[in-house]
C-alpha cells in the first residue's frame, strides 16, 4: 500500500548511483530550461516573473514524491497560463495582488478536485474530452497567445479584448514598430528554432537569456525602448494560504474545473508517451493524487495551476532523467538561482520571452494532424474547427466546453442512429457478414439476420424497429424467421428490453418468428428479468446465428 500511495519509494529502494550522473545533469538542464519558460508563461497569466517559477521549484518536488512517470517534468505551460491570464482579468480588476491570489485560490481548488477524483477513482475522467477536441483547442490556443505575444515582439503596446480586436489593434500599431526590438526578437526566435534543430534537448534558451541580458546590460541597446521584466524579488516564496476563499471570487470553480481537466489530459498525454518510449506504465489514478498534492503545495507558495507538459517533460528525458529525482535536482537548482541570482534577470528584455513563448507554442499548432482529419474523418475535423473557433472567439475554457458538449451530441446521436446491419452468409463457412459490405454473400430465403452494431437503449429502439421493418418490407420474398444477433451490443435497458417483447408481439401477427442469438451476458440477464424466455424459449449463449439459421431452414 505504502508503495502504491507513495511510488518514490519504489525507485528510491532500487535506485543505482551511476543513474545519479544522469538525473543530475537532466535535472540542472531542466531548470535551465524551466527559468526562461516560466518567466515568459508567468507573464502570459498576468502575474508578475516569479510566479512562474514558484511553480516549477514546488510542482516538481511534490510530483517526484507521489506521480509514476519517471521523466514528466511539472511546471506551468502555455494552455493554463493563458487560461488563468485571460479569466481571472474580469474578476481582478486590475489588482496585481488579488489577480496573483486568485491564481493561487485556483490552484487550490483544482487541488481539492483532483484529489476527491483520486478517492473516488474517476481517472477515466481523461476520457471526456477527445484528442480531436485537443487539436482544435491546441491550434486555437496558440492562435490566442501568439496574438497577446506579438505586440512584444513589435514593440508595440497591443491590447484588445477578443480575438478580432486584438487583430485590429496590432494592424493600427504596427506603424510605431520599434525596429531594435523587432529584430532583437526575430534573432532570439531564429537562435531557437536553429538551437532545437541543431541541439535538440539542450537550454538554447537559458543562453539567449543570458546573452541578451548581458547586451542589454553593457550597450547601448538598453536605450533604444526595451522593456524587461524588472526587479524580481530574491529568496523563496513564503508558504501560507491563499487569503481569498471561495466564496469571495465568483467563477474560481468553473475556471478550476477547467484547469484541471487540461491539467491532467496534458500530464497524463504526456506521461503515457514517455512511459510507452521508456518501457514501463503509469498509473492514471495515482497520477490525479501527485497532480492535485502538487498543486495544493503551489497554492501555499503563492504559484498558480501547473501540469506535466509534453515540451518540458521531452527536454527532461533527452537530457537522460531516469527517474523523478531530477526534478528535485531542477527544484534545487532553481532555488539557488531565486536566493542569488535573481537581481541579474532584472534587464532581460521583455522581447526575449515572448520570443520563447512563439518558439514554444508553435508544436500546439498541428496542421499536419487537422489534414488528416479532413481526409480520415470530416464529422471529427469539424469538431476540431468548432474547439478552434470556439476558443478564438469566447475563450479557452467556453471554447472547449463548446467542443466537448458537441463531441457528447454528436456520440449521443450516433447511438441513437447505431447501424443495423443485415447478414449474409460467407460462401462455404458457417460464418456470416454484413450484406452490404459483402455482396457475394449468400441470401437465405425465408431469413433476415439482423445485427444491432451498438447497446440497445430507450432512445434508439424505434431507430432499430424503423430499419426492421423498412429491410422486411423490401424483401421481394416473404419473411418468415429474423434473428437478432446481439454479439455487437454491450448493453441493453428495460426500455431496450421492452422494444424486443413488443417486436416479438408485432412480428407474431404477420407470421414472422424472432430468434436471440449470442446475447451477452448482461443482456441476457436483462431480458430474462423482463420474461421474454416465456416468449422466445430459453436464451442461451451457447446457441450461434448458424445454429438458429439450420432450425429455422427446417422448420421453414
Amino acid at each position: 500500500m505504502t508503495s502504491k500511495l507513495f511510488p518514490a519509494t519504489d525507485w528510491i529502494k532500487g535506485y543505482k548511483t551511476k543513474t545519479l550522473k544522469s538525473d543530475f545533469v537532466a535535472g540542472i538542464t531542466l531548470a535551465a530550461y524551466g527559468i526562461p519558460v516560466s518567466l515568459a508563461y508567468a507573464t502570459l497569466a498576468g502575474l508578475p516573473p516569479q510566479y512562474g517559477i514558484y511553480g516549477y521549484l514546488i510542482g516538481g518536488l511534490f510530483y517526484a514524491l507521489l506521480g509514476t512517470s519517471k521523466q514528466l517534468a511539472i511546471g506551468p505551460t502555455s494552455a493554463i497560463s493563458l487560461l488563468i491570464g485571460t479569466t481571472i482579468a474580469d474578476m481582478a480588476h486590475g489588482d496585481v495582488q488579488r489577480w496573483a491570489d486568485i491564481a493561487s485560490l485556483t490552484a487550490l481548488v483544482f487541488a481539492c478536485m483532483a484529489i476527491l477524483a483520486y478517492l473516488l477513482r474517476l481517472s477515466g475522467i481523461i476520457n471526456f474530452i477527445s484528442e480531436t477536441v485537443l487539436v482544435g483547442f491546441k491550434a486555437g490556443a496558440a492562435i490566442t497567445i501568439g496574438l497577446t505575444q506579438l505586440p512584444k515582439l513589435f514593440g508595440v503596446k497591443g491590447g484588445g479584448e477578443n480575438f478580432l480586436h486584438r487583430i485590429i489593434t496590432l494592424f493600427q500599431q504596427l506603424p510605431d514598430t520599434n525596429t531594435a526590438v523587432f529584430i532583437f526578437g526575430i534573432a532570439a526566435i531564429i537562435i531557437l528554432i536553429v538551437g532545437e534543430k541543431m541541439a535538440p534537448g539542450k537550454p538554447i534558451a537559458i543562453l539567449i537569456v543570458i546573452l541578451s541580458i548581458v547586451l542589454i546590460s553593457i550597450t547601448s541597446l538598453g536605450l533604444h525602448g526595451f522593456k524587461t521584466v524588472g526587479i524580481i524579488p530574491t529568496g523563496l516564496p513564503e508558504f501560507h494560504l491563499p487569503s481569498l476563499r471561495i466564496k469571495d471570487v465568483d467563477g474560481v470553480l468553473p475556471l478550476a474545473l477547467a484547469c484541471f481537466l487540461l491539467s491532467y489530459i496534458e500530464s497524463v498525454s504526456a506521461a503515457r508517451t514517455l512511459a510507452q518510449k521508456n518501457g514501463y506504465i503509469i498509473d492514471t489514478r495515482q497520477e490525479l493524487l501527485a497532480l492535485g498534492i502538487a498543486n495544493a503545495a503551489v497554492a501555499f507558495g503563492q504559484g498558480y495551476p501547473v501540469a506535466g507538459g509534453l515540451s518540458q517533460s521531452a527536454v527532461n528525458d533527452t537530457a537522460g532523467a531516469k527517474t523523478p529525482l531530477s526534478l528535485v535536482f531542477a527544484s534545487a537548482t532553481i532555488a539557488i538561482c531565486l536566493l542569488f541570482l535573481t537581481g541579474f534577470l532584472q534587464n532581460l528584455p521583455t522581447v526575449i520571452l515572448a520570443s520563447i513563448v512563439l518558439v514554444a507554442i508553435r508544436g500546439l499548432f498541428d496542421l499536419k494532424e487537422m489534414k488528416h482529419l479532413y481526409k480520415i474523418n470530416k464529422q471529427e475535423f469539424y469538431v476540431a474547427m468548432i474547439a478552434l473557433v470556439g476558443v478564438l472567439i469566447w475563450g479557452i475554457l467556453r471554447g472547449v466546453l463548446l467542443a466537448a458538449i458537441v463531441t457528447l451530441l454528436l456520440l449521443i446521436k450516433g447511438t441513437s442512429n447505431p447501424n443495423v446491419a443485415f447478414l449474409g452468409r460467407i460462401p462455404g463457412t458457417k460464418r456470416y457478414s454484413d450484406i452490404e459490405r459483402h455482396p457475394d454473400n449468400e441470401n437465405i430465403e425465408g431469413i433476415l439476420i439482423v445485427r444491432v452494431e451498438s447497446a440497445i437503449l430507450y432512445f434508439n429502439s424505434e431507430y432499430i424497429k424503423e430499419q426492421i421493418w423498412l429491410k422486411i418490407n423490401s424483401e421481394t420474398n416473404p419473411v418468415k424467421t429474423i434473428i437478432l444477433d446481439l454479439n455487437s451490443s454491450p448493453h441493453i435497458d428495460i426500455g431496450g428490453a421492452r422494444f424486443l417483447k413488443h417486436l416479438f408481439l408485432d412480428l407474431k401477427v404477420k407470421n414472422i418468428s424472432l430468434k436471440i442469438a449470442e446475447a451477452r451476458s448482461e443482456v441476457r440477464d436483462i431480458l430474462r428479468d423482463e420474461k421474454l424466455e416465456s416468449l422466445l424459449g430459453h436464451i442461451s449463449r451457447f446457441v450461434s446465428v448458424d445454429d438458429l439459421v439450420v432450425e429455422a431452414t427446417k422448420n421453414n
